[in-house]
């Protein structure tokens, strides 16, 4: 198989200015300046520093490959494609291409905002070196996609943002490229307009054709492509077989503090740590793997009826469930020192997403609510490398349960 992409030691580097001066300065203290040290430049001085967003990139791309691209933000992903796209030029190395290049990058590239929707179509499938009857054929059939009929003939600068994603998918993606670079715009979108893109993309690679694909949504990486490029801090860390490019992909991600320990020193009875452990380093959980809670408790005198319990909350701290233990289940506190809770769920049933914890803590006896800590411990579900025969939606569920399904044919 010929090589669609070819990377050479690629490299781009940016130059920051940091400003050593105010911005503002008089004319009088201008003039003063340039009478003082009359070959200095006017205006504040300044250092300046280079950045490389992206260096020693080498590669090869093989013709019908998808490629995810993954990485932290500013792992220098986008500088990738827009290189590859000729937006702008790299600091050094080449970059070789075998066909035409259909790109869908940041709202925005690629279309003349004067123009119609129309006229937009047929200028980008000219750029793509196409003949009028070629799009001509396909005009119809974009349209229809982009869902924008009634719009067709309005300036594109008129556009929401929605709308003139739509479009430029829909024109990036018929006008039969070879290579066709998608940049996560697709979270512009709503779910049903995502849907059809990935669909969309995934007839594009069964063609033949060559698709590059950045998204932080692991689920469509693991959908969609065959292998992976991990990018950190503008190098390549990994590129191979998609699912080991999701794992390195997930050791690189930052950790954020996923631990609750209190910033005082306790000095009365209550929770001293909260860890939650997944599946995954950095506080990613894969779906149907045990999930567990730690929990250390301070006595500092006996406990009546001691009762710990803890809260699941969503990405819009809606609690999805609730875990307790009392005394009267698991003798704790009953003498003054520490306890270790340790809580298992076997299979952990929730369904896609970001979570945390909301912790709490009292004596039944008197009705003391003794603490409550909110919002730590932060965790995702990911559901990658789960296979069935449509998607994973994110906005469908909270979580999975089990069922057992008998069917059985009823002779009319």
């Amino acid at each position: 198989m010929s090589i669609a992409i070819r990377l050479e030691e690629l490299g781009k580097k940016y130059r920051i200015r940091h400003e050593n001066a105010p911005r503002y300065q008089s004319l009088r203290d201008t003039l003063a300046q340039r009478l003082r040290h009359p070959l200095q430049r006017l205006g504040p001085g300044a250092a300046r520093e280079d950045f490389w967003a992206l260096r020693g990139i080498h590669l090869d791309i093989e013709e019908g490959e998808r490629i995810g691209l993954i990485g932290r933000n500013g792992a220098g992903k986008s500088t990738l494609l827009k290189l590859i796209s000729r937006i702008t030029p790299p600091s050094e190395g080449r970059i070789l291409l075998k066909g035409r290049v259909g790109t869908l990058l940041e709202v925005g590239t690629g279309f003349h905002p004067e123009l119609t929707g129309r006229e937009n179509i047929f200028l980008n499938g000219a750029i793509l070196g196409m003949k009028k009857n070629e799009i001509g054929r396909k005009f119809d059939e974009i349209v229809s996609f982009a869902e924008i009929e009634k719009f067709l003939e309005m300036p594109v600068k008129r556009y929401s943002s929605g709308m003139y994603m739509r479009l430029a998918f829909a024109v990036a993606s018929h006008l039969d490229p070879d290579i066709l670079l998608v940049d996560e715009v697709l979270a512009v979108g709503d779910y049903d307009f995502q849907k059809k893109c990935l669909s969309k993309m995934s007839d594009i690679s069964a063609s033949g054709r060559t698709i590059v694909f950045i998204s932080h949504n692991l689920e469509a990486i693991s959908t969609l492509t065959n292998k992976c490029l991990v990018l950190d801090r503008g190098e390549a860390q990994f590129y191979g077989p998609t699912g080991q490019g999701i794992q390195e992909y997930l050791r690189l991600v930052g950790s954020k503090e996923r631990n609750y320990s209190p910033q005082k020193k306790q000095t009365s009875s209550g929770i001293i740590k909260v860890e939650v452990q997944t599946s995954e380093p950095n506080g990613i959980h894969r779906f149907g793997q045990p999930l567990e809670i730690n929990i250390l408790l301070a006595a500092q005198g006996p406990l009546e009826d001691a009762n710990v319990s803890f809260q699941i909350l969503n990405s819009l701290q809606q609690p999805v469930t609730h875990i307790w233990v009392f005394d009267s289940q698991i003798p704790m506190g009953r003498q003054p020192g520490h306890y270790q809770l340790n809580c298992r769920i076997p299979k952990c049933h929730l369904y896609m997403g970001k979570f945390t914890l909301t912790v709490h803590f009292s004596e039944r006896f008197g009705k003391k609510n003794v603490q409550k800590i909110i919002d730590i411990c932060p965790f995702e579900i990911v559901m990658h490398g789960l296979h069935r025969e449509f998607n994973w939606d994110p906005s469908a569920c909270q979580y999975l349960e089990d069922a057992e399904w008998n069917i059985k044919k009823i002779n009319s």
